[in-house]
């Protein structure tokens, strides 16, 4: 896989993608969005139990998409930017293992929504987070006004998009933005040692309890309970189970095998 846009590694089960486009402040064109596709396709092909992804540079986690080549756009091709960037983000959502934002610098626009996207968001505290593109004459297009009211609720997510307003970290964790803010030159370390914790569970439970609260959050709660119970249940047929409470009662370390 050639990538020339995102910085891609994998450590002790963790993948770590770095958006590499400093001199635009890791804005999103076509061609990283493609990349980005080409990472989740490696995560879903089995590459890593957890995947990190942050910006390269002390300013940008991924400013935005690329206004330069959007200006150009015509609305069917604006349409088609939309809908590729649409498809990778969902898919980044549906992982079947943690996704972790390690959120560096600036995350408008298009790099709010990469956030959005992700399980798990922490930022250092020179992180700023917004959806400016009112003031372009246009609307957040990657899922923006989607997920950003699921996860802040509809009033104040309103409120972010139709000011185009910025929020620092701190005002970010008060809205649900943001779990945790940290120094910057800590914020990275943080983030992969809680990212190789997850990836040391059992990646089967892991990826069943990321999909009962995804699934269950749009659902009624009879449905979501019953969501859980089939999933719950379910474990108890993995070899990863077997393991894991034989190894609780025998005290010692759990080897999971994801089988």
């Amino acid at each position: 896989m050639e990538l020339h846009n995102i910085r891609w590694h994998v450590e002790d089960g963790v993948g770590l993608a770095t958006f590499d486009r400093p001199k635009v402040l890791n804005a999103l064109d076509a061609r990283t969005i493609e990349e980005l596709s080409q990472v989740v396709a490696e995560v879903e092909a089995g590459a890593a139990r957890a995947l990190v992804l942050t910006g390269a540079g002390e300013k940008a986690f991924v400013a935005g998409a690329d206004i330069g080549a959007m200006s150009q756009m015509t609305p069917a091709a604006a349409r088609r930017f939309a809908e590729r960037a649409h498809g990778v983000l969902a898919r980044l959502e549906q992982l079947p293992v943690p996704t972790l934002a390690a959120v560096n610098g600036f995350a408008l626009g298009g790099g709010c929504e990469v956030a959005l996207a992700c399980d798990l968001v922490y930022a250092s505290d020179r992180a700023r987070f917004g959806q400016p593109e009112v003031n372009l004459g246009i609307i957040p297009g990657f899922g923006g006004t989607q997920r950003l009211a699921r996860r802040v609720g509809a009033m104040r997510a309103l409120e972010m998009i139709m000011t185009g307003d910025h929020y620092d970290a701190a005002r970010a964790k008060e809205m649900g933005l943001v779990l945790e803010v940290l120094p910057p030159d800590r914020l990275l370390a943080f983030v992969t040692e809680q990212a190789r914790k997850i990836a040391g569970k059992g990646p089967l439970a892991v990826a069943q309890a990321k999909r009962a609260v995804v699934a269950g959050a749009d659902v009624a709660l009879p449905v979501a309970n019953e969501l859980e119970r089939q999933a719950f249940s379910a474990a108890f047929a993995t070899d990863d189970a077997r393991e894991g409470m034989g190894a609780f009662i025998e005290k010692r370390a759990a080897n999971f095998k994801g089988t």
